[in-house]
Parts: structure tokens; sequence; C-alpha cells
């Protein structure tokens, strides 16, 4: 074929893609026009349909016409095509009625995507719940509760349920026995009732296990379990436990990273009552579990578990509605326990489950060892290096460092002023030993960097990050294996022989008979920053690394003794120190509280938005006041408002009308989130 006849063909493209999509329409105008002409269905033939339209003052049901043709398929919780605005659009029919509401005539649905009923009746009025609370979109949660459509996996012939292990009462009652009041828990779930505990789990223990064995309660019971885990790793470490205690095909994984494949498939499986339990991370909180009867939460504290997504719910709340919504038991665990945890054990909402303070300590021994050598540049202290040359001589050792990189901060030698990037004023950092200093921004390098205040060009490091401290350590301990984990460089267990585990928060491993020692380095690091739950996350996170020891392994934290976070680990007394926050945080009028909402955008939406609330009786407006931290607009501004708990629905609710307004009159847009986990 010659190149000119190649250039005629390329040039006619345009034309046939145009002439393609015009006999699209006109097929789509026929099919429209064939569709009003057609009878309506002789039984409810107005169906109340949820649009996929993002838009707040757009958010409710709209009715259609439903034809005879689809009167059959077109039910409750199945998918449906609409014309919206001239569009066509997705859909979910959420009820059939009689007659409409509407004075003009109706539109007919164009068609029935899928005949599977995938948004339940529970599901769907547990996302109007979760919408209103968070003063969002009902779109938008129905995006986060059913995973879209894969046609091939839902033709698919149906797996068939496998009979599972009978429970193992005397089983759960062993492995539960280190907690007060969890036999009475147990007893609960077993004959069908719906007990709500919050749990601070027995360091050393597996905790996989002990969920699973709860879990096995509520399935001997007849009813189903939704678990949440804050990662993948967690989830994978739980389906195996799952395996163990109820059998193979008794349960599946539902995470937004699974791929549209086999999340659909999950999906499926629980709806249509294949399986009774379902495991995951955030996604799985909406899971349409079948005669549902027991949600848990593992690690509530940990921020994976808030949806980054408008309108930011998080999953602990998203169960724990979904537990007074469909009356079931729930269990908020964790090694820590969070204030939202204690405010449900104070209000009586959920009994506490513990382990009483002897066990404790026949599981570990924490120690705190004074950072006073720092000053004369010895990062681990004598005491510290002795007690891991001795680990080292049993099994692997952990030591738990707060910072990724290799050196993620810079500081002038001479007057300790951090340094800058001259481009954007982001932080300095070294990214390798031989590597010139870098933003840690924009990537920008400064190999003739000096400093503004006194004109030094000496660097210093404030602080040393775990590749740094790896290779510190490897000096220190020559012989042995050094291994990091963090990042995109995350381990998920290791073995007897693996030495020293350098890690970040969250990226600890877990050693297959427990690790002979932790360290926990620069704790100075994270307590005192102006967040609201700074104290709360170092202690979660060194309790979650401390628990990983063996039974009768020894912690040692490198600190000053008297710091009060630091004797909370060493007493392992975590419901005292979330006691003692909940009381301040009540003086202080900060959640949990108090309902609280913040409203982020541009000086000038922020103020039209404000001015368009309808306050309840008793709110404080706090602010406003700059958005700071890296990634944000520098202009924007952020207001704070507070009210009293007991009036949280009506704040919610008078920002979802002030969304609608925005909304409906095409305004600058702004960010509202309610009880923000960070603020």
């Amino acid at each position: 074929m010659s190149d000119t006849h190649e250039a005629g063909q390329l040039e006619m493209l345009p034309g046939l893609r145009a002439s393609v999509a015009s006999g699209r329409a006109r097929r789509g105008e026929a099919e429209q026009r064939r569709r009003e002409a057609e009878a309506p269905a002789e039984v409810d033939p107005v169906a109340r349909v949820l649009v996929d339209v993002p838009l707040a003052h757009l958010d409710r049901p709209f009715d259609y016409l439903v034809p005879a043709s689809m009167a059959e398929t077109a039910l409750p919780g199945v998918r449906v095509k609409v014309r919206f605005a001239g569009q066509d659009v997705d859909g979910f029919v959420v009820a059939r009625a009689a007659e409409s509401d509407h004075p003009g005539r109706l539109s007919p649905l164009r068609r029935v995507i899928s005949p599977e009923r995938v948004l339940t009746p529970a599901v769907e009025r547990l996302t109007g719940l979760v919408a209103a609370r968070y003063a969002g979109a009902r779109a938008d949660v129905l995006r986060l509760a059913v995973p879209p459509r894969h046609a091939s996996v839902e033709k698919a012939p149906p797996a068939q349920a496998v009979p599972g292990s009978p429970p193992d009462p005397d089983a759960a009652a062993r492995l539960w026995r280190g907690h007060d009041g969890a036999e009475g828990f147990l007893a609960r779930l077993a004959d069908g009732g719906n007990p709500r505990a919050v749990w601070q789990c027995l360091p050393g223990v597996d905790w996989t296990e002990l969920v699973a064995q709860a879990v096995a309660m509520a399935v001997a019971s007849g009813r189903g379990a939704v678990v949440c885990a804050p990662d993948h790793r967690d989830v994978t470490r739980l389906g195996a436990a799952l395996d163990r205690v109820l059998g193979s095909g008794q349960h599946v994984v539902l995470t937004a990273d699974q791929g549209p494949a086999k999340r659909y498939a999950a999906f499926l499986a629980a709806l249509r009552g294949t399986v009774k339990v379902v495991v995951g991370t955030r996604s799985a909180a909406f899971a349409p579990v079948r005669d549902l009867g027991l949600v848990v939460i593992w690690d509530d504290g940990d921020d994976l578990h808030g949806e980054p997504r408008a309108p930011y719910p998080h999953t602990r709340e998203v169960l724990l509605t979904r537990a007074e919504v469909e009356g079931t038991a729930a269990l908020v665990g964790g090694l820590a326990r969070t204030v939202e945890g204690e405010y449900l054990v104070r209000t009586d909402w959920a009994r506490p489950l513990t382990p009483p303070r002897a066990a404790v300590r026949q599981q570990l021994r924490v120690d705190v060892v004074s950072d006073g050598e720092q000053a004369r540049g010895a990062r681990v202290p004598g005491p510290a290096v002795k007690l891991v040359r001795q680990a080292l001589q049993e099994g692997p050792v952990l030591v738990q460092t707060p910072r990724a990189g290799y050196v993620p901060h810079l500081a002038c030698d001479r007057c300790r002023t951090p340094a800058r990037c001259r481009a954007c004023r982001g932080p300095l950092r070294l990214v390798a030993p031989t590597s010139p200093p870098s933003c840690g921004w924009c990537g920008a390098e400064a190999p003739d960097w000096a400093c503004a205040e006194c004109g030094g060009r000496g660097l210093r490091a404030p602080v040393l990050g775990r590749d740094r401290t790896a290779e510190e350590l490897g000096r220190m301990f020559p012989g042995h294996v050094v291994r990091t984990s963090g990042g995109d460089r995350v381990l998920a267990e290791v073995g007897e022989d693996a030495d020293l585990v350098v890690a970040t928060p969250g990226a600890e491993p877990v050693a297959r008979r427990g690790f002979a020692a932790v360290l926990l380095l620069d704790t100075w690091l994270g307590p005192g920053r102006p967040e609201l739950r700074s104290d709360e996350e170092v202690v979660r996170r060194w309790l979650n690394a401390s628990a990983l020891v063996r039974p009768g392994g020894r912690v040692v934290a490198v600190g000053d003794p008297a710091s009060a976070l630091l004797q909370t680990v060493v007493r392992w007394d975590p419901a005292g120190f979330a006691a003692r926050e909940l009381e301040e945080r009540a003086g202080a009028h900060l959640s949990p509280a108090v309902r609280m909402a913040t409203v982020t955008g541009a000086p000038e939406a922020v103020e039209e938005a404000l001015a368009l609330v309808e306050m309840p009786e008793v709110v404080e407006v706090l602010g406003p006041v700059p958005v700071e931290g890296r990634g944000e607009d520098p202009d924007e501004v952020r207001m704070v408002l507070r009210v009293p708990r007991h009036s949280g629905p009506a704040l919610s609710g008078a920002l979802l009308a002030m969304q609608r307004l925005r909304s409906a009159r095409r305004l600058a847009a702004v960010r509202v989130q309610v009880d923000p986990h960070v603020l």
C-alpha cells in the first residue's frame, strides 16, 4: 500500500469517527423514543433513582417511569442508566412507587444495567446516614460502598458455599483468658446477643487469633461479621487466622487495591450469601453481609482508617453507625486505646475488655534509658547497646526510628537554624552519604548552601533517618545482618535469623517467634507537636512496636525517664492515658467531647460560605487561620466550627444545606470536614 493511500485513509478517520458517533446518537434517540412510547409497568410504575451526580443540590432521589419491559428487573437495589440533564448517567433504584409527586411527565428509564440488586436496603440506609453525618453527597458515599461492576465476574456461575469448621468455645475461652470481661462478651455473641466492647489487647499474643475466635462465635449464632484492619498486611494475617479457625472458603477479602475483578467477586460473594464473613480495609465497612451480627475494627487510631476522599468518613464511625442501624455487636480493638474508644466506655455505649496488670508484666518489661549521652554524640546509650548485644544472641531485634530516609532534616551547625531551600523554602535533606543536600519538597540540590542567619556553611543532622540508623547499627554490631522496613520496602515477616530490623512506625514486621528485644529511638521527636493527636499517636506507635517482643522479652526506650508519655508505656496503661487525654480535650472543648467541623478554601470563598450557614444556637467559630503545610494552597484559610456533641447533627445539617446552596449557585468550592482526624 502506498504512502499516499495511507495518508488519505488517515485523513478520513476523523470523519469516520464523527459518523460512528452520530449513528450511535441517532440509535440512542430512537431507543429513547421507543421507551417513551412503551406502556409503563402495571404495578408500581415509578422508580426512585439516586443518580451518580456528586452535586450537593442534586443529592436526592429522582422519579422515573418504569417501562413494562423493565417491570421485573428495575427493582430496588439495581443499577440503571437514566437520562439526566441531557446526558446518560448511572444510578441506583432505591424504591418503586405507584405514583409520583412530580407534576410533569416522567422520563422513562433508559435501561437496567444489571438485574443484580447490589445496593441492599441496609447499606442504602447506612450510606444516607454517613453522608448526613459528614455533610457530604450520597453519590460520593455510594462509590465507597458499591464497587464498579465487572460484567464477566457477574455473569460467571456463582460459587457454592462450603461447610466450615465447627466453632470451638473452649479454644475461644482459652485464647481470650487474659482479658477481663471477655468470657461474658463471647458468651453473649454465641447466644445471638449484641455486646459492644472496647478491647485493649494483651501484648505478645496473636491478636488475629482472638479476632477470628470472636468472629467464630458470631458465625456459630447463625450471623455474619465484618472485620476492618488498617492495611493489607493486617488483612492478610487476619485472613490466615480465619482460615485456621473457620476453615477455608468461609470468608472473603475486600480491599480497594485488589483489582476490579477480585474486588467485585468478593463483593458478590457477600451479597449473595456465599460467605458470611468479610475482612478488609476501609471499603469493607460497607460490605453487604447477610444477617450481620458483629462488626470489628482493629487499631482504630491508625490514620489509614480515615477516608482521604470526600466526605472523609472514618471507618470506626461507619461501623459504629452500622452497629446501631442493624443492631449488631461491636468490637473496637487495639493495643492502645483511642480517645474515642475511651469516650465509648465513659458513656456506657461499650464495655472495656482489658488485660490484668499481672498478665502484662509476665509478657514484657519496658525500661527507659536516659538520652543524656546524646549531648556527647552517643545516639544509642551504653545500656541500650548492651541490651541489643545480649538479645542478638537469642533472636532478632527490632529498632523503631520515627523518620524515614537517610538524613531527613539538616540545620546550620553554628546557629542550629533549620536549612531551607532557596527556591521553595522546603527543608533540606541528605538522601545518601555521598549526595549533596537537596530539597525535600521540590528536589532541587543545594551544594553551595549558606545559612541565611549567620552565613555559616556547615550542616549538622538534628534528626537521623531509617537508612542512616541502619548504617550506624551495622558499624556498631559487625557480623550481624541489618534490614530496613518502611516506605516502598515494607517487610511483612522476618524469621529467627533476621538479626537487626530497623523500621519506621507502622512498617514493623512480625517475627515468627517474636523479637528478642525492641529498641525505641528518638522518642523526643514525636511528642509536643502542635497537632490534635500528636501525643496519642506516638503512644500508639510505641505500644504497637513494643508488643512485637516475644513473651518475657525486653523493651528499651531511649528518652527522658520523666516523660509522662514514656511512663505510659513503662506502666502499660493506655486506658489511663486515654482517660487523661479525654479530660484534657473536654476542658479545651475538643473532639470527641464536642462535634467539630472545618471549612477550608480561599478566604473569600470561606467567608461567603459561612454567610450561608444557619448556625446552631450554640456554636463557636474559630479563625480564619492560614493553612500551613506542604502541598496546600498558600492562600487557603481554615475556619473551625464547634458545637456541643448533642448539636452535632444540627451542625452537619447546616453545613450540608450550605453545600447545596453553593452547588446550586455555582460558587467557588470549599472543603468541609466533620470531625477531621487531623486538625
